[in-house]
């Protein structure tokens, strides 16, 4: 996620809960040295993270199979701020993060497994935002 982040600019990346924080040996693996031109801080609760970004004037997005939620192709950006969220890699984003949200945002998937890999998630996520952001200039 560090060097998506990096790709496309992104302010900041929040670590919450059990995810590793740099210096970590998997980290820098994949990172290949983003982790020290990306931003990033640590919260051992998502929900004082999500606080924080919306006292800051972020418009929060989970991105979550839910009820309600639209699908990433069709969402439309604006003016605003977002930050994402993404879950676990096996439960996703808590519910009581869902429901913190501004809305959620659901990719759409064919196959017979629903799920995609968090770093995947957050690729395919950060594109899709950053391109309708750039056309909306």
């Amino acid at each position: 996620m560090f060097r998506t982040a990096d790709a496309f600019l992104i302010e900041s990346i929040y670590l919450c809960g059990i995810t590793s924080t740099p210096p970590h040996a998997e980290i820098h693996k994949t990172a290949l040295g983003a982790e020290n031109s990306v931003s990033w801080r640590y919260f051992g609760q998502t929900s004082d993270a999500v606080h924080l970004l919306k006292e800051n004037g972020f418009t929060v997005l989970s991105v979550e199979q839910a009820h309600g939620s639209t699908l990433l192709n069709n969402f439309e950006v604006s003016d605003k701020k977002y930050a994402i969220v993404l879950g676990n890699e096996v439960k996703g984003v808590q519910q009581e993060i869902v429901d913190m949200s501004d809305g959620c945002l659901e990719i759409p998937q064919f196959g017979t497994k629903h799920s995609l890999n968090v770093s995947v998630a957050c690729g395919i996520a950060i594109w899709e935002i950053f391109g309708k952001m750039s056309l909306n200039k």
